[in-house]
């Protein structure tokens, strides 16, 4: 066979397969422009429901997965390729996937967890051994917190599952906790009058419970004076800048000593 020959017989070919190899490619990429935008009318049809935040994402999440293999069986059947043999194979590669990644897997499994049980939902403040954060979306595998130095943390759902998380916007609530140092020459109700004056004017403390101020323990130098007031968890971080700023001015105001860490010498707080 000549060159003639094998140029005549790839000629053929081409002609042959060519309209189905470039129809495949254009539903391929048509088909994913369409997804995209029936994702969005979804998304948006979805964020008018009853259906909570955290269900819709995770809805999106599986129809767009599922529109995007169809659309990929569909374009590879008109590019000529046998889809019944395709799907077998990648029936077989899944169940391998499957067995290589166990763990996204169980992700998977957990994130429906997460979803049936309710330990948190979007916009829930909750704290994961040591990862702290507002939960923005409960995708399929992972969760993403995001925190309040506004990075994003992306959590495997497995993880979570497995550990203690303490969910801190689940009574509607969360407890400050701070410290203040009052010398023993100072009278206790003295200073907790100043700092429940204080804790009074500030609008985003919760009145009930009602916040409280005690003794926590004493030290060599002064006493630890508990201040526990109850906030919403997106005032959190607004609050405990704010009684710390107005307690130090209102201990100035009311010409309050404190002692200093190195000795026993008292001195004034500046302003």
């Amino acid at each position: 066979m000549d060159i003639k020959e094998y140029l005549s017989m790839a000629t053929d070919t081409v002609i042959k397969y060519a309209p189905s190899l470039i129809g495949g490619i254009l539903v391929l990429f048509i088909g994913f422009w369409v997804i995209k935008k029936i994702s969005k009318i979804a998304n948006s049809g979805l964020e008018n429901s009853t259906l909570s935040p955290e269900i819709t994402t995770f809805l999106i999440s599986m129809f767009d997965m599922v529109l995007k293999v169809s659309v990929i069986l569909f374009a590879a059947g008109i590019a000529g390729f046998d889809t019944s043999a395709l799907v077998g194979i990648l029936a077989a590669a899944g169940f391998a996937i499957g067995l290589a990644l166990q763990g996204g897997l169980g992700n998977f499994a957990s994130g429906i967890i997460i979803l049936v049980f309710k330990p948190y939902k979007v916009g829930d403040w909750i704290d994961l051994d040591g990862k702290f954060g507002k939960v923005e979306e409960i995708q399929i595998f992972n969760t993403l917190l995001g925190t309040p130095g506004k990075k994003t943390l992306i959590i495997p759902n497995g993880q979570i599952t497995e550990n203690v998380v303490t969910n801190f916007s689940k009574k509607g609530a969360i407890r400050l906790e701070l410290e203040v140092s009052m010398p023993y020459e100072e009278s206790f109700p003295k200073i907790e009058g100043i700092i429940q004056g204080v804790m009074l004017k500030n609008d985003k403390i919760i009145r009930e419970p009602a916040p409280l101020v005690g003794i926590e323990k004493y030290e060599t130098h002064f006493v630890v004076v508990g201040v526990k007031p109850f906030v919403n968890p997106d005032d959190y971080w607004e609050v405990t800048y704010d009684l710390n700023k107005e307690i130090k001015k209102a201990f100035s105001e009311n010409d309050v000593k404190m002692a200093y860490s190195e000795g026993v010498q008292l001195g004034k707080i500046g302003n």
